[in-house]
């Protein structure tokens, strides 16, 4: 069987709710080129708009690499984007990928496939990603998928640096005006914002002084005020680890995982912020249904997930993909989100605790992260 040509180009793109990392390998798993912009999902942005996004980026890191700006700019495409949670959405944006000429080939996924694949030797296993939002996938052995609709409250959702800090928020108010217990949320949360008290913050995100984005913010504090023994704020984080095991299990009695030694990814700008007690608890439940479960926390950007999905769907060498990962993992720097064409230093996920989606309203639906 022979591999894929030489002058093959992968288009790697992992759209996410707060950022938008592109990379472009070839078939042996060199890095070409790799570029950062902001959050364009094509649900909260528009479907043309978010595409121009993308095609920047890819034109930026085909620049890069010294190809030509104009398409095709690759062989195959591999589009991993937060906001493709249903295969009618998927099916949408691969139509209008196609359109725009691209790449011979295009494949588009939901983003958490691809952070499965970078935390995973062969993609097999169950991922969550808990980052604006939230959501979980599970890919069996012999292919079969498990994923949830990840559409917010609607499709039986709770969780994501949105709804965490919204929470936050909630419990503090309740706290001030005396409907709900005391906690330290209150003092926190005032204190962040630099206001008279807790009734000004509303007041200001009422009126828009404060954007709603602002909401996000608040997911790391309310992890910091549970740590110092807050009873309201450790509630609220039992309950998102509750979910977040129940989201797992779920999947792993779905693919009938619970006798085998699945790989359990946790990814996001959630999970890769919390301390690693919180992860603890996650992997105990997890483990009282898969015994020889493996929790593992996603140490490389999730754009590495989708390069080596694209280097899967070519044909490539496993010592392709080793090289990829190896020269990806090898990255210890990240870029800032927002700034179109920014080339990171490096590969691993950066992203802070609840990062923003590009529109609050997508976020306050609690939509795929």
């Amino acid at each position: 069987m022979t591999g894929p040509a030489a002058d093959t180009v992968v288009i790697a793109i992992d759209g996410g709710g707060s950022k938008t990392d592109v990379m472009l390998v070839d078939a042996s798993g060199t890095i070409l080129g790799r570029t950062r912009g902001p959050g364009a999902s094509p649900q909260v942005v528009g479907l043309n708009e978010g595409l121009d996004v993308f095609e920047q980026l890819v034109v930026d890191a085909a620049g890069q690499a010294g190809l030509p700006g104009t398409p095709p700019y690759g062989t195959h495409t591999a589009a991993y984007l937060a906001g493709a949670d249903l295969p009618a959405e998927e099916e949408e944006l691969s139509r209008a990928l196609t359109e725009r000429g691209w790449s011979p080939s295009i494949v588009v996924g939901n983003d958490t496939f691809a952070m499965l694949r970078a935390g995973t030797t062969d993609g097999v296993g169950v991922a969550v990603v808990c980052g604006a939002g939230i959501n979980c996938v599970g890919v069996a052995a012999d292919g079969r998928v498990h994923r949830f609709p990840a559409l917010g409250k609607i499709s039986g959702d709770w969780g994501g640096g949105f709804h965490l800090g919204s929470e936050a928020l909630w419990w503090a108010v309740r706290a001030g005006d005396g409907r709900g217990p005391y906690t330290d949320l209150l003092p926190a949360i005032v204190d962040h914002f630099g206001a008279e008290d807790i009734f000004e913050v509303v007041e200001r995100l009422h009126f828009e002084s404060l954007p709603r984005e602002v909401i996000h913010e608040l997911c790391p504090l309310l992890f910091q005020v549970a740590r110092t023994g807050d009873v309201v704020a450790q509630g609220v984080v039992k309950q998102l680890v509750d979910e977040i095991s129940t989201m797992i299990c779920t999947t792993m009695r779905k693919l009938e995982m619970t006798g085998e030694a699945p790989a359990i990814v946790l990814g996001g700008g959630v999970m890769t912020g919390v301390h690693r007690d919180v992860i603890d608890v996650i992997e105990q439940q997890c483990v009282a249904v898969a015994p020889r479960a493996e929790v593992r926390v996603l140490d490389v950007a999730p754009v590495v997930g989708a390069a080596l999905l694209g280097l899967d769907a070519i044909g490539a060498s496993t010592t392709a993909k080793t090289r990829l990962r190896t020269s990806a993992v090898g990255g210890v720097g990240s870029v800032p989100s927002g700034v179109v064409g920014q080339d990171p230093d490096g590969l691993v996920d950066g992203g802070a605790p609840g990062d923003a989606d590009s529109v609050g309203e997508r976020a306050e639906s609690l939509g795929a992260s």
